[in-house]
């Protein structure tokens, strides 16, 4: 048997708005798995259908720039919120997506033994950085979306999230509106896929035997099971797939036809979406103690 832990409760407890000790008995009965505690928990009706988006555990900006057809969303982390509001800080992320839409490197690691300022890499212009601002930082991830049509970035939170779309077709004033009113939309919503031809035979699966043996726990008919999880998969692509969902913009309409409506062949072919820090275990401090830190520094 697993040892369960209060920081495995807590973790399920924010996953899935379930109540403490439920989140409890839910690792007990499947031996500490997480992903097996959350379908308990949906099965039994405790807890609503969520996606993993990473906790926020990390500070620095997400930010997006836009040349022509081509846009970059990056992400630099710094220990604290203060970094992501100092100038020079601003102006070293400002290059980097100047720098990437240029040369286009394949990864980080390309993106640092770039030339930055006269002699120096990007490398070695962030460890000056680091020493000058008196904190650790590091370029983390960028994504470059280049689409014969219209390109759109948004920035939502002063650098908390940042989205890229990508919509092939003719570039126009009208295709552009919507592009960038999908990228809110994105920042909004976080859709797991852009189309139900991209949910994979995993995710159906598992979100069927979810349904399913919720359906049976009713002690209806297997017939009736059937057609009530088909209208409940229906549901699913239209609260995770991008192009199903309800347009943030006029919810009289699906994103998809939001943008067939603007230009009839218009395909919406990718979608970036960065939150600051996702998926970075932080060590919690007091504010108290992080203002210290920065005096005396």
């Amino acid at each position: 048997m697993a040892k369960i832990t209060a920081a495995d409760v807590k973790k399920l407890r924010e996953e899935t708005g379930a109540g403490m000790m439920d989140c409890k008995k839910a690792l007990g009965e499947v031996d500490g798995s997480f992903d097996d505690a959350v379908d308990y928990l949906r099965k039994k009706g405790l807890a609503a259908a969520s996606k993993k988006a990473g906790r926020v555990a990390a500070e620095g900006v997400v930010a997006t720039m836009s040349k022509g057809s081509a846009s970059v969303v990056l992400e630099v982390n710094a220990e604290t919120d203060f970094v992501s509001k100092n100038d020079q800080f601003v102006a070293f992320v400002d290059a980097l997506a100047n720098l990437i839409l240029d040369q286009r490197p394949a990864d980080v690691n390309a993106l640092n033994a770039l030339a930055f300022d006269g002699e120096l890499s990007v490398e070695q212009a962030l460890s000056q950085l680091i020493a000058t601002i008196g904190e650790n930082m590091s370029i983390r991830r960028f994504e470059v979306l280049d689409v014969e049509g219209v390109s759109a970035a948004y920035v939502h939170g002063v650098g908390k999230i940042g989205v890229l779309i990508a919509i092939k077709g003719d570039d126009t004033a009208a295709l552009q509106d919507v592009a960038r009113g999908v990228a809110m939309h994105v920042a909004a919503v976080n859709p797991m896929f852009v189309a139900r031809d991209q949910v994979t035979d995993e995710v159906i699966e598992r979100e069927r035997q979810v349904l399913t043996d919720r359906a049976l726990a009713t002690g209806k008919p297997a017939a009736i099971v059937d057609k009530i999880v088909s209208g409940q998969m229906r549901k699913f692509y239209s609260e995770n797939c991008l192009l199903d969902q309800e347009f943030v913009m006029d919810t009289d309409m699906t994103v998809g036809k939001a943008i067939t409506a603007v230009q009839a062949d218009a395909e919406l072919v990718g979608m970036v979406r960065f939150a600051l820090g996702e998926g970075i275990e932080k060590e919690e401090s007091d504010f108290a103690a992080e203002v210290a830190a920065q005096v005396n520094g």
